[in-house]
């Protein structure tokens, strides 16, 4: 999987993507987000060890977990890094959802909200509590707000961990890369209205692992 949908401007970009089957519909502007080149297709570094993925696989994440998110749909997005994906989800899901962001490292949880402050959209979904960043260990998911709708992992799981799969709602969708620095792929979860697990291995990707916060 290796689309490449580069464009010289937000609208470029989102055009491109659409031409390639990526996405139906994006409003957020990738330049509140990633701190250069915001619209070339391709991961960056935004510091600290972590990265802002590449504009077709926040596309494919998006539409992946689409058919779950609702006007009230409530969405948890582990690894939530620039804020950029999290501002997408609570668009997809509109004025009376909810999406929380979790990363492990505060200076991350800052950054993304003065990302999201940068439009006035973003500031109004902060002030209202539709978006809710969280400092916490990703791995073991958001319990006090589960169950979820939809949720997002953006970074590399050594496993699809239990914690996560018990905070899916039923029904319910996750999209997980798991692997190691060596192979990973992306599996598609869902857990049926009855509680039962279903997981589709997708398709290979290479994201940064999902770990430990550094030591102070």
């Amino acid at each position: 999987m290796a689309w490449r949908s580069s464009g010289s401007s937000n609208a470029a970009l989102i055009a491109n993507l659409a031409e390639n089957g990526l996405i139906k519909s994006d409003r957020v502007d990738r330049a509140h987000y990633a701190p250069e080149f915001p619209y070339q297709d391709s991961p960056q570094s935004i510091g600290m060890s972590a990265t802002i993925s590449a504009p077709h696989m926040h596309a494919s994440a998006s539409e992946c977990l689409l058919p779950f998110l609702h006007s009230n749909s409530k969405v948890l997005d582990v690894g939530s890094g620039s804020g950029y994906l999290t501002h997408v989800l609570a668009n997809l899901i509109g004025p009376n959802g909810k999406v929380i962001g979790v990363d492990h490292i505060q200076d991350l949880i800052d950054l993304a909200c003065r990302n999201m402050n940068q439009s006035a959209e973003g500031k109004e979904l902060l002030t209202s509590g539709r978006v809710q960043f969280i400092k916490a260990d990703g791995r073991k998911g958001w319990p006090e707000e589960a169950p979820y709708d939809a949720i997002h992992v953006g970074a590399a799981a050594v496993e699809a961990h239990g914690n996560l799969v018990e905070q899916l709602k039923a029904p319910a969708r996750m999209f997980i890369p798991v692997g190691d620095r060596f192979s990973q792929h992306v599996w598609v979860i869902d857990k049926r209205d009855d509680g039962s697990i279903e997981k589709r291995k997708s398709y290979g990707v290479m994201y940064v692992p999902l770990t430990d916060a550094p030591k102070d």
